[in-house]
Order: structure tokens, then C-alpha cells, then sequence
């Protein structure tokens, strides 16, 4: 079996008017990097036409792996699900809606050199007055719980070395704190500025609850984890 060097990882849910366009963004990236690579996408209980169009792509794109979830369990799922599946030495996460640009991997790969995990930061938000607010307030409270120093932490575009990352246990919302969670285990992360474009065609499946409310308590869970993390030194 060959080895395969990086694993792309994308949650989808109803993301039918996208998945071509992105799928056919990515390739000649990917492919421009000339080392052996994966795309898994993690279709998160669609009701429309999201897993027939997985489908009938993967019959010509040899390299795309779909995993289909029962019902709709929620991002960190998804991506819990990915990371365990993905068989890359760097593992890459973007989401399906477009926003993220391909382009700007190579980008955060070679910033891989010396960090086990580079993070996107998006300038100029193409986000509704709303959204980043919310957004803004959110880093700013989780910067001062946390102590990560992440600016934008609500990116999803991210490349993590597979040797560290699957030393952090996954829990629902925690996918919200992975730079967090790569600090508290003695982790280098970096953080790299990169595009934002406009959803052009489908619904967002954001709100105030699932990334307002529910966060304040996945913080307190990652503030506990911050302070009762085990630190001792052997002298021999």
C-alpha cells in the first residue's frame, strides 16, 4: 500500500451545491505538491443530495474516501471520525462550504517545518456583521481562558502533524480547541494569515447556540484541562 503523505479531511452536511466546485479546486492543488495524498469526506447526515454526488464522484477520483454517518452527529464527530481513518503523515481540515481557499495550503504545509500544527487566520472575514461579531467576541474570551494566543481560532482551514494529533483526545465541541489542546501537550502551533471568500450557494449551520452558548462550557472544559494537566520533570 503506498504511504500516504497528506490526508484531506472535510465535514459535510448538505453541501450539494458546493462539494464539485471545491473537489475540483483541490485536485490540482494536491497534485501540484507531488506526494501521495487523501481526501476523506465526512458526509454528517445530508438530506439532500450530498452523498449521491460523493458517490458518483469517487467512481473517477480514486483518491476520495467517503464516510457516511447515520444521522447528523455534529462536527467534532466528524472530525474524530476523519482523524482516525486518515492514513497521512499531515492531516489538512477545511470545510465544505467553500470559504476556505485551497490555495492557501501549500502555504500553511511549509510552515509545517518547524510546528507540529499551522493554523489559518482569516484577514478580511467575508462574513454578515453577525457572524463576526460573534466570532470576534468568542477568540477574545477564548484567548484569555486559554492562553493559546490564537487570533482566529474559528478557522477551519488546518494542517496537524498525525503523530501529535492523535495523542489528543476528541470531545463533543472540541474541535473548537485543538490549538489549545496541542499547547497543553507541549505542541507547536503557528498561525498563518489566509484568503476568505464569500458562501456562494448553500445555508450556513451556524447560530447562537451551537457556536455561542455551548462554547462557554466547552471552555470551561478546556480550562480545567489547562490547570489539572500533570507537569513534573525526572532528574534521573
Amino acid at each position: 500500500m503506498t504511504q500516504i503523505t497528506y490526508s484531506l479531511l472535510i465535514p459535510l452536511k448538505d453541501e450539494e451545491g458546493n462539494i464539485r466546485d471545491l473537489i475540483d479546486e483541490l485536485e490540482p492543488v494536491m497534485q501540484s505538491l507531488q506526494k501521495p495524498w487523501e481526501l476523506l469526506c465526512i458526509d454528517d447526515g445530508s438530506t439532500d443530495q450530498t452523498p449521491a454526488i460523493l458517490r458518483e464522484i469517487a467512481l473517477s477520483k480514486p483518491y476520495l474516501r467517503i464516510i457516511t454517518f447515520k444521522r447528523n452527529f455534529g462536527q467534532s464527530s466528524a472530525f474524530a471520525a476523519g482523524f482516525k481513518l486518515a492514513r497521512g503523515e499531515f492531516i489538512i481540515t477545511l470545510d465544505g462550504d467553500r470559504q476556505n481557499d485551497p490555495a492557501d495550503i501549500p502555504k500553511l504545509l511549509a510552515a509545517m517545518d518547524d510546528c507540529d500544527m499551522a493554523c489559518g487566520s482569516r484577514k478580511r472575514r467575508r462574513d454578515n456583521w453577525w457572524r463576526r461579531i460573534v466570532s470576534r467576541s468568542a477568540n477574545a474570551i477564548r484567548r484569555r481562558v486559554c492562553r493559546d494566543g490564537m487570533i482566529d481560532n474559528n478557522c477551519s482551514l488546518k494542517v496537524y502533524r498525525a503523530s501529535c494529533l492523535h495523542k489528543i483526545k476528541m470531545y463533543e465541541g472540541m474541535h473548537r480547541f485543538l490549538p489549545a489542546l496541542f499547547i497543553i501537550e507541549g505542541f507547536r502551533i503557528k498561525e498563518i494569515p489566509v484568503n476568505h471568500r464569500e458562501r456562494q450557494r448553500g445555508n450556513s449551520k451556524y447560530n447562537i447556540l451551537n457556536r455561542g452558548l455551548n462554547t462557554i462550557f466547552d471552555l470551561v472544559a478546556v480550562f480545567w484541562m489547562r490547570r489539572r494537566h500533570l507537569r513534573y520533570e525526572i532528574e534521573s
